[in-house]
């Protein structure tokens, strides 16, 4: 048995049970608090050196300001948040522990970690950064070390981007007036795919992507090139310009 406590806060759902369960094989004793499950957020502060947050994005600000106040200087908080900056900055203003910030690229359907990837955001001390990074490498993830604004700022491309993309393809199938019955004659395989990742979007959990892409400060800039290129788009397919498009697809 290793030699400190593991709360996570989420724990009972989704990437935080997960995580629980990855802890627990790695000899870790682990205390999970659900809405109505649990320690206390106190309770659970002075009990655990580390403390991980990993509810959605809605509510993280405000747990991250519950439970920080009860870790002691030699602990860690730390975070599941897809967006790093403004949870890192409200860890470092909660607590006089130290602080990362975690974001796991993958879902709890994945198996293990070899081969995902991990982004870690240093916020305050080395000392559990280190050991973080440790244990999820020797579980053969890959681990990248970042600023919070950095990886806001790629997280932009990554997710915000597609969610973007898939989000307007739902929205202008739904001015269309046509019931995705009839389309099915007519669809493709890749039709049938981006369908099913608009229905997911739309229909699994609608806040999510939400504050994916209305939490992150980097999508002013990806709004200004996607503007730029589908204004572009739009004046050569009106003006039926195949080879001035097909000359744009061939630019690196």
């Amino acid at each position: 048995m290793n030699d400190f406590q593991i709360g996570i806060i989420g724990g009972t759902g989704g990437i935080g049970r997960w995580f629980a369960s990855f802890f627990k094989r790695e000899g870790y004793p682990v205390h999970v608090v659900g809405r109505s499950e649990g320690m206390t957020l106190p309770e659970l502060g002075e009990s655990c050196r580390v403390v991980i947050v990993s509810v959605p994005i809605a509510a993280t600000l405000g747990v991250i300001r519950r439970v920080g106040p009860h870790l002691p200087p030699d602990a860690l908080l730390m975070d599941f948040t897809s967006l790093k900056e403004e949870p890192v900055r409200e860890m470092l203003k909660a607590t006089t522990a130290e602080v990362v910030g975690c974001h796991p690229l993958f879902g709890p359907d994945c198996p293990s970690l070899e081969g995902q990837n991990i982004v870690l955001c240093p916020g305050r001390g080395n000392r559990w950064l280190q050991r973080m990074e440790e244990l999820f490498k020797k579980g053969g993830a890959r681990v990248t070390v970042t600023t919070p604004a950095e990886h806001d700022r790629k997280m932009a491309l990554v997710q915000g981007l597609i969610h973007l993309d898939t989000i307007l393809l739902g929205l202008t199938l739904r001015d269309s007036g046509m019931e995705a019955s009839a389309l099915d004659a007519f669809s493709t395989p890749i039709f049938r795919t981006k369908r099913a990742i608009v229905e997911k979007v739309f229909d699994a959990n609608p806040q999510l992507y939400a504050g994916l892409l209305a939490g992150n400060p980097a999508m002013e800039e990806i709004f200004g090139r996607y503007e730029k290129n589908l204004s572009l788009l739009k004046e050569l397919i009106l003006n039926h310009d195949a080879e001035g498009l097909a000359s744009l697809l061939k630019k690196p």
